[in-house]
């Protein structure tokens, strides 16, 4: 049994049918040869049941109150959280398959995880849909727990989740004050929010992929990180979706998730911190984006993960329990008056991945909707591409494969500038 700490907790909290909170990924496997979905599902079957996280389940507790923990469930049986399902022949129905997949709760009466097998993918090849929920694990934990699932990787001892050394009572208090102070400094009134709506329960996902080559050209020639110019792709699409609907480019605050986790920490739990940055979408040149972008990051690298509002989720898994069951929903519906989207990156190992044999040549992850938003991104960055999952509310967000092409069109400008 383990705890789960504040931040979890805060996850859990946060789940209610318009803002289901999982982390998930949607990868595309290469075959050579016709693909058995029974005998996929039976190999991921035999891996999920050796990986203990997979086994759990929540649990309340009644000291501390309003805490929960996690148990293990004697009449676990792997292949209850495993499905199949094949395509109708000659449709590229496999986005809008996988935009039901994210919108479906999770049951959190048992371990709150599945996989979804599809096939009849218009190029062949299938794909594996993971759904874990957040309370289990962040981004960089959920790549830990699916490389148990792939060959080769599968082999390695998966050490249980160690948090990064907590701060002293006194530091924690400095830190929390800091913390709630930049917060009250950052908020802005409602109206000032871009992107703000009322959440509904429906989702629509949408696959992006970039040339990891033309990102490389475009910061070796202006400089800054390969995150600085996908925030910057991000930038320009936002601005000329805003420009295509007829509404006028104002300035997005992303928040941009940073891992805190210590050496050996692995698996599940969650481990981050955030930065805040500014989307300059009103500025119209998109090297000056891309300037303003590199400032607003460098700025947050130098104050470093426990800083400034963008530290919230650090504090939050500071506080006692009942703390995130009294208020945590209650401060969500404030969270488009901090920030408007999420944009998180999930690190892939720099190798090529498998799944019985088949190489798996894109995976999309995915980023679930805080309450009041209307998109959020996920991004990976494997092998030769950049590959960015588009998570959004259709009722906020009517046209979001405009957005997707949108990403498109803003690499290609900036490209040209480089």
């Amino acid at each position: 049994m383990s705890t789960l700490s504040g931040l979890d907790l805060a996850f859990l909290s946060l789940e209610r049918e318009s803002t289901p909170m999982h982390v998930g990924a949607v990868a595309l496997f290469r075959t050579d040869s016709p693909v058995d979905p029974d005998a996929v599902a039976r190999l991921l079957a035999e891996r999920a049941a050796a990986l203990p996280r997979l086994r759990q389940r929540v649990r309340p507790t009644l000291f501390p109150p309003g805490g929960a923990e996690w148990v293990s469930t004697p009449d676990f049986r792997a292949a209850d959280h495993i499905s199949a399902y094949r395509l109708p022949d000659d449709l590229d129905l496999l986005d809008a398959y996988a935009s039901r997949w994210v919108a479906t709760p999770l049951d959190l009466t048992r371990p709150p995880w599945e996989l979804h097998i599809v096939t009849g993918l218009v190029d062949g090849g299938f794909a594996v849909l993971l759904k874990l929920h957040h309370a289990l694990t962040d981004g960089a934990g959920a790549v830990e727990i699916a490389a148990g699932l792939l060959d080769g990787l599968c082999e390695h001892q998966m050490p249980e989740s160690a948090p990064a050394p907590l701060p002293g009572l006194v530091d924690r208090v400095r830190q929390g004050v800091e913390v709630a102070a930049a917060v009250a400094k950052a908020i802005r009134p409602p109206w000032a929010a871009p992107l703000l709506a009322r959440t509904s329960p429906d989702r629509e996902f949408a696959r992006v992929r970039l040339d990891l080559a033309d990102i490389r050209h475009i910061r070796k020639a202006h400089g800054g990180t390969v995150n600085d110019v996908i925030l910057t792709v991000l930038t320009g699409a936002l601005r000329d979706w805003m420009d295509g609907a007829g509404r006028r480019a104002e300035d997005v605050r992303a928040m941009v998730p940073v891992s805190v986790r210590g050496r050996g920490a692995v698996g599940g739990g969650n481990q981050i911190s955030a930065y805040l940055c500014d989307l300059p979408v009103a500025t119209a040149d998109p090297l000056d984006r891309l300037a303003a972008v590199r400032a607003s990051m460098d700025a947050n690298k130098k104050a470093g993960p426990t800083k400034g509002a963008g530290a919230l989720p650090l504090v939050a898994s500071w506080l006692p329990p009942i703390a995130h069951r009294v208020g945590t929903r209650m401060l969500a519906g404030t969270a488009s008056m901090l920030f408007d989207t999420v944009v998180t990156t999930v690190p892939f190992p720099r190798m090529e991945l498998r799944l019985g044999g088949a190489a798996m040549r894109e995976v999309y992850p995915v980023v679930p909707l805080a309450p009041g938003h209307r998109v959020g991104f996920a991004v990976s960055t494997y092998l030769d591409g950049v590959h960015i999952g588009l998570n959004a509310d259709p009722a906020a967000v009517a046209d979001l494969g405009r957005l997707a092409d949108a990403i498109v069109k803003a690499t290609a400008v900036l490209h040209e500038r480089a």
